[in-house]
């Protein structure tokens, strides 16, 4: 069996990482995959947006299923292509990761169907946007319509930085095309929690609970990221919780996509703030969470091709998902200056010696091969992620393994797992 997997990053590894694992014995193909998946991987140098030369590949080598990782390929309408040359691909089509692709577009779905989120407006205008944050005051989230890398959500706890917000997404135009539009929700509070589920458009198979860590800096400061660390599962998520995110949440959404013409075959990613035990949706995400995906293949036991199998089929009723008790837990070590600018080519140490160590798996994020050595290529480098019996164990697991590493300029964050700590001890 050939699979292909579209994507660079963390989340694409640990789920490569997975398919290697399978009883089915796969021949593995990554595009355009990094350091790291090429031990597992042949890597082939097309970009995910190359989605063209992607089918064409596809089609040549007889790839038997394709997985695709990231948002963008996704938006563009990789699945739609792909599933019209007869190539079996896993991921949801252009139609339904409008989900994701506009913020606009997700909170009027949950509006029309009467899912659980924060009030809110949309804006075409910077002085439109302004005049209604004069209204509403601080604190206030303001987010860019369309796809930010993780990056296009700003909570801002003045008016002034409200008010800047604006001018950096609609006029700066920081985040491009993605800035036509804001939306400006009221501020939620409480904890925030990572709901993932495989659907096959009709069944919603839920995966374990996990929680990440957008901020850059401890004690969720800084500016957000596309993630700096996850654990799973998640305590915030109760059994109570649990039930009512199924059946308030990730139901109607797979119900009103339907019901919208989009019906949603892949992952349904629901990010999630719970306060009191009454959980809201955030944003939705129509794939794996990055970097919510590592802890979550690390704890899976079952097989993953049947089950990407399963929803391609749309017989995803068949599948029952097992999960390892243990709780896992993965820091992300990212290029100094990330989110924002940051430099490339810096050589990494201690990749073997983090791998190495029990319970630990590294996954690569941004890392390149130049002249045989593993470099940073990216913000976001290397994905430690440590299993052990208990949540305490995980996170020592874990950071054991991350300061078996290092390149200039590393930066992680050493409280990744506290929040299930405190809710545990």
């Amino acid at each position: 069996m050939k699979i292909l997997m579209v994507g660079q990053g963390g989340r694409e590894h640990s789920l490569l990482w997975k398919l290697a694992q399978s009883s089915r014995k796969p021949l593995l193909y990554a595009a355009p995959g990094n350091a790291g998946m090429a031990h597992i991987a042949t890597c082939i140098n097309i970009g995910v947006t190359e989605i063209s030369s992607l089918a064409d590949f596809a089609a040549a080598e007889k790839i038997d299923l394709t997985l695709v990782g990231p948002e963008l390929p996704l938006t563009l309408g990789i699945v739609n292509e792909f599933e019209a040359r007869g190539l079996k691909t896993f991921g949801a089509s252009r139609e339904a990761a409008i989900i994701e692709g506009s913020k606009r577009f997700a909170k009027d779905l949950m509006r029309k169907y009467k899912i659980p989120t924060a009030e809110y407006e949309v804006f075409d205008t910077p002085h439109q946007a302004r005049i209604y944050l004069e209204k509403v005051g601080s604190p206030i989230v303001v987010k860019a319509d369309g796809l930010a890398a993780g990056k296009g959500v700003m909570v801002c706890s003045t008016l002034d930085e409200a008010q800047d917000a604006v001018t950096r997404i609609m006029e700066e135009r920081v985040f491009g095309e993605a800035g036509a539009l804001v939306v400006i929700e009221e501020c939620l509070t409480g904890e925030e929690a990572s709901f993932l589920a495989f659907t096959d458009g009709k069944t919603v198979v839920p995966m374990a609970s996990s929680q990440d860590h957008k901020p850059i800096f401890d004690n969720d400061q800084g500016p957000n990221t596309g993630g700096m660390g996850a654990y799973s599962p998640a305590p915030v998520v109760t059994e109570a919780v649990h039930r009512k995110i199924m059946e308030r949440i990730m139901f109607p959404a797979v119900r009103g996509m339907a019901a919208e013409g989009r019906p949603y075959k892949g992952v349904l990613y629901a990010g999630l703030m719970i306060k009191g035990g009454e959980p809201k949706v955030l944003e939705f995400n129509a794939r794996f969470g990055d970097p919510e995906a590592q802890p979550l293949v690390v704890r899976m036991a079952s097989d993953l091709i049947p089950i990407l199998e399963a929803v391609i089929a749309e017989r995803l009723h068949e599948i029952d998902i097992q999960w390892r008790p243990e709780p896992a837990v993965c820091v992300v070590m990212a290029s100094g200056g990330y989110p924002g600018p940051h430099e490339k080519g810096k050589l990494i140490s201690g990749l073997d010696e983090a791998a190495n160590v029990p319970g630990v798996v590294v996954f690569h994020a941004g890392t390149a091969l130049r002249n045989g050595k593993v470099v940073t290529d990216g913000g976001r480098v290397i994905n430690v992620t440590g299993i052990g019996k208990d949540v305490r164990e995980a996170i020592a697991v874990a950071y054991q393994g991350v300061k078996k590493i290092y390149w200039e300029g590393v930066h992680y964050r050493t409280d990744i797992g506290k929040k299930a700590l405190d809710r545990v001890s």
